[in-house]
Order: structure tokens, then sequence, then C-alpha cells
């Protein structure tokens, strides 16, 4: 698997330097045959960075999805993501789970710590984003959302005990590099490679991930 120190690779993201988000999602659409969708973005109101959504108390300020139905919206060609991100360039990145991955979320301090434990046991990772409100997503293979509970079940924990949550249709992750509120853009934890293409099972991640939020508690 691609080596990751905590807190140093993390920071590492596959992009050109001044490469705008119009031509990251154009990227990641034609080059990873993942679907993009636009979603919300960051606007200074009074000196404030506040989510174009309008609402002041934001969850998510600039990395969430702009409107209902926005699903709908997902494409996983370049040319109709060029389209998308010329109508409004400041957009963040989401990319829809359940279609091309799934993707396991998990508090950074148990993802920092389910990757060093992974390394040992020599498991093949796909793409990690690390999130500014302190969260990581792990990419695996579409499944897993209905996989994890008994999975998790299985290794003697309740899901309801640990927060190790499993995002699939109907869910989204924001990409690299989005701007999430006041504290920075989403990053790479282990960013996409041809090596890393083809995505683990959840049942392979799920095991380590499981030890580190009980640990995490």
């Amino acid at each position: 698997m691609e080596k990751t120190i905590p807190g140093t690779e993390s920071v590492s993201i596959p992009q050109q330097r001044g490469q705008s988000l119009l031509e990251t999602a154009v990227r990641y659409a034609e080059e990873r045959h993942w679907d993009v969708v636009p979603g919300t973005w960051l606007e200074a109101v009074g000196g404030v960075q506040r989510c174009s959504c309008g609402d002041p108390a934001c969850a998510a300020p600039g990395a969430h999805p702009a409107r209902p139905g926005w699903a709908t919206l997902a494409t996983g060609s370049a040319s109709a993501a060029r389209r998308l991100w010329q109508k409004q360039p400041r957009a963040s990145i989401l990319l829809p789970t359940g279609r091309a991955f799934d993707a396991l979320s998990v508090p950074e301090s148990a993802g920092f710590l389910a990757l060093a434990r992974m390394e040992r046991m020599e498991l093949t990772l796909g793409p990690v984003t690390r999130t500014p409100d302190r969260r990581m997503h792990f990419f695996v293979l579409p499944g897993a959302s209905v996989k994890v509970p008994e999975s998790v079940r299985r290794l003697g924990w309740s899901p309801a005990s640990l927060d190790l949550v499993a995002l699939g249709k109907g869910g989204y992750v924001a990409a690299p590099p989005t701007r999430y509120g006041s504290d920075g853009a989403v990053q790479w934890a282990c960013r996409p490679t041809p090596a890393n293409r083809w995505l683990p099972d959840a049942d392979e991640l799920v095991s380590p991930l499981a030890y580190a939020c009980g640990r995490d508690r």
C-alpha cells in the first residue's frame, strides 16, 4: 500500500499548482471515472466566510449539496462536469457514494490509528480523504453500507457503539481541494494513484477501523 505518515502525507493534493476546482472536477470524472456534482461554496459576508446556502449556522459551510435533487445532476462525463463548473466556478466538488465507491467515515484520530495498523497488515488501500471537521473517509467498493453493520457485530461490537459510518447510496463525500468552513480544505490522506484504482472491499478494512474506533472512544 502507499506509505502514509500521519500529519505529513495528508497534505498532498493530486493537482497541479493553480489548478481550479473546474479542472479538478473534470480530472476526477475523466481519470477516475467518478461521478461529480457541484455543491455550495464559501462567500465573504461582512468579512466572515459564510456558506452560499445562506444559513449562518450551516453545519458544513461550503461543502454540501446546493439543491434538492442534487444526485440527478451528478455526472461522470468530463464535458458535462466542465459545463457545470463553468456556471459556478467556486462550487465545491462532491462525489456521490453508492456509485463508483462507498466510503467508511471515522474520526480523524481513529483513522490515523487504523492507517498505521493497515500498513503493518500490508492491506491495500483505496483513496482516503481528511476533512477540516476531523473526519477521514476510506473509499471502498460499493455495498459497504449493507455489509458494515453485520461485519461490526461479528467482531463483537454494537454498530451503535462505534463512530464508524458507511456512506452508500444517497450519500456523498467532499473531494479535495474543496474548502470547508474557516478551517481549511479537504485533503488526501492517501491520494488517488494508478496503483489504487481498484478499491478494497469494506470487509477488508472493517476490522482495523472498528478496533481503532473502539480505542478512540
